[in-house]
């Protein structure tokens, strides 16, 4: 059966993406269990949680030790189901229609075949998921790109899906794709086959930030995993285990003692029932502190002097 063969506390480096700091992924033991589980079930894995626990990250992470290709893309709000099944370019369509027009073409069933829409029908990120090899053909078509596989992914090996932030869409998104992920096929708009989901494993990542709840229907046929930061000194310990995985050459008093602001500022947001700052602000602040100081002495005196800028992102009459 293919599916991770990892061990608690791997880690995982992702390639660097243009300027973007270095990235890795550190995997706990229900990670691991939650997209094996996923993979075998078939199912989507909808990971829960608040921002900056890594639930995007996951999705690339396991993509990467999988060897899979990875395929994102992010919800918003305009975003419709369509959106991920298929994309029909009606500018350029209708640009080809108006350049037709004014070279006078007459024969009707070469203009129906030139704007014929298939010709302008470009796959979307479920579309790469489900069957690559015909997603390609299709791209070819409209001279577009295959999804880049910056981590070196073999689409002949799998693939994995992340639709990222899927609580910024209404209910009919979430809702539109249940018949997709339901039966493993979706038509797509002027061509007479159906896309069919291939034989090779298929593993989907959704995550939800929760501003808007998901429904009933769509949380039935999904695993769900739930991120959540420890509380104590086991945070601690975790935003140091991580620190030392992102930043490799940090002496451990400061990656202890920026866990250690970044605890007291979670509590005292979390007091106020207010956002508290978590692991995404925790590496920003010994970046922030590293890259201007070298020795461990000048660290410790920008930590006091940058937390906040890092941590408080609330102005004090919220309190």
């Amino acid at each position: 059966m293919i599916h991770l063969k990892i061990a608690e506390g791997t880690i995982v480096t992702l390639a660097t993406i243009g300027a973007a700091p270095r990235q890795v992924h550190v995997f706990d033991s229900d990670s691991i269990d939650a997209v094996n589980a996923a993979i075998a079930a078939k199912r989507p894995l909808l990971v829960r949680g608040e921002p900056g626990t890594g639930k995007t990250q996951l999705a690339r992470a396991a993509a990467k030790a999988l060897g899979w290709a990875f395929v994102p893309t992010t919800i918003d709000a305009r975003s419709e189901a369509t959106d991920l099944l298929f994309r029909l370019d009606a500018v350029t369509r209708l640009g080809e229609a108006q350049v037709t027009a004014v070279l006078g073409k007459k024969d009707e069933n070469q203009v129906r075949a030139l704007l014929a829409e298939k010709n302008f029908l470009h796959p979307g990120p479920l579309w790469w998921a489900f069957d690559w090899n015909s997603a390609l053909q299709q791209a070819a078509l409209v001279q577009a790109e295959a999804p880049p596989q910056t981590d070196g992914g073999d689409p002949e090996q799998g693939c994995v899906l992340l639709i990222d932030e899927i609580d910024k869409a209404d209910a009919d998104l979430p809702n539109g794709l249940l018949e997709a992920f339901g039966s493993g096929r979706f038509q797509p708009a002027g061509l007479k086959d159906a896309v069919y989901r291939s034989n090779r494993p298929l593993l989907v990542v959704i995550t939800t930030n929760e501003e808007r709840a998901l429904p009933d229907a769509f949380l039935r046929r999904c695993l769900v995993l739930y991120l959540k930061l420890p509380e104590g000194e086991g945070l601690i310990e975790f935003f140091v285990q991580r620190g030392k995985a992102h930043f490799l050459k940090v002496h451990e008093d400061i990656l202890r003692e920026a866990a250690a602001q970044v605890r007291e500022d979670r509590l005292y947001w979390q007091e106020r029932s207010l956002a508290a700052p978590g692991l995404a602000e925790y590496l920003d602040l010994v970046r922030a502190v590293t890259e201007q100081a070298t020795s461990v002495a000048e660290q410790k005196k920008l930590l006091t002097r940058l937390k906040n800028f890092v941590l408080r992102k609330h102005p004090e009459e919220a309190v």
